[in-house]
């Protein structure tokens, strides 16, 4: 029987990064990831936040870089958001980036197992065992800890019963050649006949291609397919003329869990990432706020794992920086579903009118980060006197807490 210290299911970039972060304090930490190689597949995408960046210095799996939004009403309005020349996100190569963060988790001495996949667990006073599927051979691995950063789908959340994320979003993305725009600016599009309740995206991605995609809620789609919207909005009587001629090189599909479960962890187990619904709900990001736990939990998890002391108790006490993540999500949410996700297009597009006033776009420019969406959001409600009213809908206890 293999023996480690941590036990990480899932080989993506929170799963990688926080072996990296574990392994560094020399921790004995083995990946499974089952799939045969990292990186593959992919179904988001793919922009990586420069706080991000920064943390793992992977540069060279930029393909763009991206200074701000152009988003469109259901009208037609357009509110820019951004300035040239500040970079605001970095489009990346999802499996350059990926195997990039393993592989700094393995030069910090995190060990990795491709095609390997959990079948079983059970947790014990003194450790736990993991039993694992890989390449065809069942094999037992006993350690002080399993971390599951397994997805959306996560096996770890669904085998310890540990509940669902508040959202579960259906995201879809075409990756195409033959659309032009300005590379270093991404567009959004607004409306029920494209997105409804959310939006769809035109991202640039380097040497002339484009992610075209569409981010729903599951209620949103009324027994339509996402197809169905991405149809609409290449076919969009005011932007169908820029679709023309695109040629599809790709398209993708997932779940992006939005909303911290209620009890992350078990004994001996912990989640984070998607696994967890780390998810913006804003933005379906999911790469900053994994980044952001696992650098929060490694200092906790650390003299836990010197002593052992990792039953449920523990855990759920480290676990408190969950608190903080879930609180600033449900404020999130509920600034989305005030300013954006509304019941039609005829007051979505009142909201672009206001959103394109001057005064409105330099407090938009001023304070907008697509990380932190929650500053913003309070400075509109409390600043923009049409949208004073609104704050009563959300209840004053959440916005103003």
């Amino acid at each position: 029987m293999e023996e480690v210290d941590v036990v990480i299911v899932g080989a993506g970039p929170v799963g990688g990064r926080m072996a990296t972060l574990l392994a560094e304090k020399g921790v004995d930490v083995l990946m499974l990831e089952e799939h045969g190689e990292i990186g593959r597949p992919f179904q988001c995408a793919g922009l990586v936040n420069p706080p991000s960046m920064r943390a793992v210095n992977l540069q060279q799996t930029i393909l763009q870089n991206i200074d701000g939004a152009k988003i469109h009403a259901p009208n037609g309005t357009m509110v820019p958001v951004g300035t040239e020349g500040k970079v605001r996100t970095h489009v990346v190569c999802r499996k350059m980036f990926d195997q990039g963060v393993v592989i700094q988790a393995q030069k910090a001495g995190a060990k990795l197992s491709l095609l390997s996949r959990p079948i079983d667990a059970k947790a014990y006073d003194e450790y736990i065992i993991t039993k694992i599927e890989r390449n065809g051979a069942i094999q037992e691995i006993k350690s002080k800890l399993l971390i599951g950063a397994d997805g959306a789908h996560s096996w770890t959340r669904r085998f310890f019963k540990l509940g669902r994320p508040k959202e579960m979003m259906v995201g879809f993305q075409v990756e195409v050649n033959g659309l032009t725009g300005e590379d270093n600016w991404l567009e959004m599009y607004s409306g029920d006949d494209v997105a409804p309740g959310l939006f769809a995206w035109v991202i640039p991605s380097g040497h002339g291609t484009h992610r075209i995609g569409i981010w729903i809620r599951g209620q949103d789609l009324e027994e339509k397919s996402v197809e169905h919207y991405y149809h609409n909005l290449i076919n969009h009587p005011l932007w169908k003329e820029k679709f023309q001629g695109i040629k599809e090189i790709g398209r993708y599909c997932g779940p992006v869990p939005c909303g911290i479960i209620k009890k992350p962890y078990a004994s001996r187990v912990l989640l984070i990432g998607d696994a967890a619904g780390s998810a913006k709900p804003t933005t379906g990001g999911g790469i900053g706020p994994g980044f952001k736990q696992a650098a929060d939990l490694t200092p906790k998890l650390l003299p836990l794992l010197e002593t052992n002391r990792l039953e449920e108790r523990q855990l759920k006490k480290i676990s408190q920086i969950f608190k903080s993540i879930k609180k600033e999500q449900d404020k999130a949410r509920a600034l989305r579903d005030l300013l954006v996700t509304i019941p039609n297009d005829e007051e979505l597009n009142k909201h672009f009118e206001m959103f394109n006033r001057k005064e409105v776009l330099e407090l938009i420019n001023r304070e907008g980060d697509i990380e932190h969406p929650v500053r913003l959001g309070l400075s509109l409600l409390r600043t923009v006197p049409e949208f004073r009213k609104l704050a009563l809908k959300a209840g004053t206890k959440l916005i103003f807490s």
